[in-house]
């Protein structure tokens, strides 16, 4: 007697090539359609391009486009390289020496919560007129990206297969090589699809600080001129360019990784003790002191004229001993102030929209039809590009902002939680299967547990994220917060405001992360311990 095994929500019905193709092309047709309509129906208000408005631009001035594509491309892709080769040495370190972990850690959000609107003048300064603050700025913007999904798949193995590598007499570089490496490939994955939109924005912030060619700089001159055919079209290519690296680097996953996710038993994790709070304590301290050494360490050893290298120092006198500190002071509070407004709402949407997004394609996977491509170009078009013509159209007001803030964070996070899903165990799923659970039952019973880790690796990268997002907002269309502040403060060289504004930005972007991390851990306890060992 054979039993046919039920499909799960994951796993479509088998139709023929016609009928799977045109489900494939329906959903982009569709959108390109409605463009059209509404790029028409709004030519008078100068603030959408129809995609054959855009056709003829391209057509029109292909050897342009094509030249300013390359050189972004380039460097781009060196930064992308740059960037995810050193997550992947950072996540090594940590996971072969774990007394390493928490500096690791820290370090790299440090280093990643940098604002790019600041720190792409400070680049262009350092670098000239050279392509490296682009490079440095792609690489600066992906290699956080990969670096946590990475540290939460080397987690995410049982410890029946460490104790196994352990009989053996083997160690941990052991274990990492045979066993962490092979769980963390497709957390891996999912982390280069989300860098890879990334490194592209950030390779065009700096072209933006002043660099002579690249699509950044046709931007800028789209912007200034107000030409809408040039903007749409400039964002048109880069969304493309974005969606086949992202399709590119999953169909590499679906061709070469086919095992399936491992069973994980854990049991629940204590509450913690005084041991583990003075460890983390001992790791804050560390970290703190380490940055600042490398900082100091770094302006000594590049001979940086102190003029616009403010150290360590400098910023303390200017935030608390200089005449004008208590100026200082109000202005930056004022301008966090205005900030704190728009971030946190869009920060909570754009969690809450790609996490409910996986779950709906996971449930109805034909609405990946329509919701892929949609969710893939909202997060590639540049919001160098969008955020003017966005705030145009919904105003300057907490509207505008918002949606682009959550547009920011919606995509890593849709990707994350969509990977998170399908790690659900399939044998645990056969066994829901078997007794006739349904796919509603089966979500909340089995995959948003699996999805948990995932879902908070991408809110704790999306807190610098959401911070990278309303900076431009405010460096490009609305001219108020701590983004206007730090892009008038470089125009004028008031470089005290600007590195005492990194700093501030970096140390709130860091303790935002850290109370995402402390209700990790409370969730961790139950359903994912094996993520606290």
């Amino acid at each position: 007697m054979i039993l046919a095994r039920p499909l799960r929500a994951d796993q479509p019905a088998q139709n023929s090539p016609l009928r799977g193709l045109s489900r494939l092309l329906s959903g982009p047709l569709l959108t390109l359609l409605l463009w059209e309509i509404l790029g028409h129906a709004l030519a008078d208000a100068f603030v959408l391009a129809p995609p054959s408005a855009i056709l003829v631009y391209l057509y029109e001035n292909l050897g342009l486009m094509g030249r300013a594509l390359a050189v972004t491309l380039t460097n781009a892709a060196a930064g992308f390289v740059i960037g995810n080769l050193a997550a992947i040495a950072l996540a090594v370190l940590a996971s072969a020496w774990p007394r390493s972990d928490a500096v690791v850690r820290g370090l790299a959000l440090l280093v990643f919560c940098l604002p790019l609107v600041a720190t792409g003048p400070i680049l262009r300064v350092v670098f000239g007129p050279g392509p490296w603050p682009q490079i440095v700025l792609a690489a600066l913007a992906v290699y956080y990206t990969t670096l946590i999904p990475l540290l939460v798949g080397l987690r995410a193995v049982p410890a029946g297969w460490l104790d196994l590598v352990q009989s053996y007499g083997r160690g941990r570089l052991a274990a990492l090589l045979h066993v962490r490496a092979l769980a963390a490939l497709p957390y891996l994955v999912a982390g280069l699809q989300i860098a890879a939109p990334a490194a592209f924005l950030g390779a065009m912030i700096g072209e933006f600080t002043g660099a002579e060619r690249g699509m950044g700089v046709l931007t800028l001159r789209a912007m200034r001129s107000m030409n809408v055919d040039m903007t749409w079209a400039l964002a048109t290519v880069a969304t493309v360019v974005a969606v086949l690296s992202y399709l590119a680097i999953g169909w590499l996953a679906r061709r070469f990784l086919h095992h399936e996710p491992p069973v994980i038993l854990a049991t629940p994790a204590g509450a913690g003790n005084a041991g583990r709070g003075q460890g983390a304590l001992r790791g804050v301290l560390l970290t703190g002191a380490a940055a600042l050494l490398l900082w100091w360490g770094a302006l000594t050893l590049l001979d940086l004229n102190p003029f616009f290298a403010k150290g360590p120092w400098e910023v303390f006198s200017a935030l608390v001993l200089a005449p004008d500190a208590a100026a200082t002071r109000s202005a930056l509070a004022e301008a966090l102030g205005q900030t704190a407004i728009f971030l946190i709402p869009g920060y909570l949407a754009g969690l809450a929209a790609g996490a409910l997004l996986a779950m709906l394609i996971v449930l109805v996977p034909r609405v990946a039809g329509v919701a892929m491509p949609l969710a893939i170009a909202l997060r590639s078009v540049p919001i160098i590009t969008t955020a003017p013509l966005v705030v145009l159209i919904l105003g300057r007001g907490a509207l505008g902002t918002v949606v682009l803030v959550a547009i920011m964070v919606f995509f890593p996070t849709f990707v994350a939680c969509l990977h998170g899903l399908r790690q659900a165990p399939g044998r645990i799923i056969d066994v829901l299967d078997s007794y006739a659970a349904g796919p509603l039952q089966q979500l909340i019973r089995v995959r948003i547990p699996a999805m948990l880790p995932a879902f908070f690796a991408a809110a704790r990268m999306n807190v610098p994220a959401s911070v990278l997002a309303v900076t431009v907002v405010e460096w490009l269309a609305t001219g108020n917060g701590i983004g206007s502040l730090m892009a008038l403060s470089a125009s004028l060289s008031d470089y005290d405001m600007l590195w005492s504004s990194v700093v501030l930005v970096s140390i709130l972007s860091a303790l935002g992360y850290a109370g995402v991390g402390l209700l990790e851990r409370r969730v961790f306890r139950v359903y994912a311990p094996e993520q606290l060992q």
